[in-house]
C-alpha cells in the first residue's frame, strides 16, 4: 500500500484539496487542510500560463510568481510538509515546463527526495507520455492522468495506460472554478470510468459547496476541491488558515455522511 492508495476507501469518498504553492502562508494553509480532514493534498506549481485554470487559480499563480516562488521553493515546501505529516499523500499539480526543463529524471528524483507521492501534469497528453511518465514510474511516483467529458471509448485506454494513484475526472469541458456539471452526467461518467479501471476515480472542477461534494461522494471514490479554497486564500491572505480549515471541515463532514 502506498500513501495514495491508502487514502481511498470502499465505504467513503476521499477529500482531495488543492492550494497553490507560494500563495499566502503555504505551510499554515497546508496544516489547515490536514487539520480540516483532507485525505489527499494537491500542491499547485505556479506557472505563467495556466491554461486549464480559471480566474481564481490564475491569480494565485500570479501572486505566487510575483512573490518570487521557485521550483526549489516548492520542493522545500513539500519536504517540510513530509517531515510534519509522514502519512498524508502529497501530489504536485502543474504544467510541463517547470517539470521537464531540467529533465524528467531530475524532476522525478526531486519528487522522491521531497516525499511527493504523485504528479498531475495538465498539458502533457498521454500520447506524449515519454516526456515525463517513464521517469516518474521508474522513481515510484504516481502519474495521475486526467479524463474529461470528451474522453471517448476509443481514447480512454490510452489515458489509462500508465496512469496510477487515481484518475482525475474533470467534470466540465472548460477551466477550473467557473461551472459545475450536472449530477446525472457525473454519475454516468464515473460509472463508465470505473468499468474501465481499478484505480480510484476522483471528480473535480466546479465543486464548491458541501452539498455538491456530498452528491459526488455518493458515486465517486474522491472529490476534488480547489478554486474555492484558493479564493479563501485570496480573501484572507496570510490569515487564511482558519477559514480554510473550517471550510474543509464542512466538506469532510458532508462527504463522510454521503453514504450513510
Amino acid at each position: 500500500m502506498t500513501r495514495l492508495s491508502s487514502a481511498f476507501h470502499a465505504d467513503r469518498a476521499a477529500l482531495v484539496t488543492f492550494i497553490t504553492a507560494g500563495d499566502g502562508d503555504t505551510a499554515a494553509n497546508l496544516d489547515a487542510l490536514v487539520a480540516g480532514g483532507a485525505d489527499v493534498i494537491e500542491l499547485g506549481m505556479p506557472f505563467t500560463d495556466p491554461m486549464a485554470d480559471g480566474p481564481a487559480i490564475q491569480k494565485a499563480n500570479i501572486r505566487s510568481l510575483e512573490a518570487g516562488t521557485t521550483t526549489a521553493d516548492i520542493f522545500a515546501i513539500a519536504t517540510a510538509f513530509r517531515a510534519r505529516y509522514p502519512n498524508v499523500p502529497l501530489v504536485l499539480m502543474g504544467y510541463a515546463n517547470p517539470m521537464t526543463i531540467r529533465g524528467p529524471e531530475w524532476f522525478a528524483a526531486e519528487c522522491v527526495k521531497a516525499g511527493v507521492d504523485g504528479v498531475i501534469c495538465v498539458d502533457i497528453p498521454p500520447e506524449e507520455d515519454a516526456e515525463l511518465g517513464p521517469a516518474l514510474r521508474a522513481a515510484g511516483v504516481d502519474l495521475i492522468r486526467l479524463a474529461t467529458p470528451t474522453t471517448d471509448a476509443a481514447r480512454l485506454p490510452t489515458v489509462l495506460d500508465g496512469s496510477s494513484g487515481f484518475l482525475y475526472y474533470v467534470s466540465v469541458a472548460g477551466i477550473t472554478g467557473l461551472q459545475q456539471a450536472a449530477q446525472a452526467s457525473i454519475e454516468d461518467a464515473v460509472s463508465r470510468l470505473k468499468a474501465a479501471t481499478t484505480i480510484p476515480v476522483a471528480v473535480g472542477f466546479g465543486v464548491r459547496t458541501p452539498e455538491q461534494a456530498a452528491a459526488i461522494a455518493k458515486v465517486a471514490d474522491g472529490v476534488v476541491v480547489g478554486s474555492a479554497i484558493v479564493e479563501l486564500v485570496a480573501e484572507h491572505g496570510r490569515d487564511a488558515a482558519g477559514p480554510v480549515r473550517d471550510y474543509v471541515v464542512s466538506l469532510k463532514a458532508a462527504i463522510n455522511s454521503a453514504r450513510s
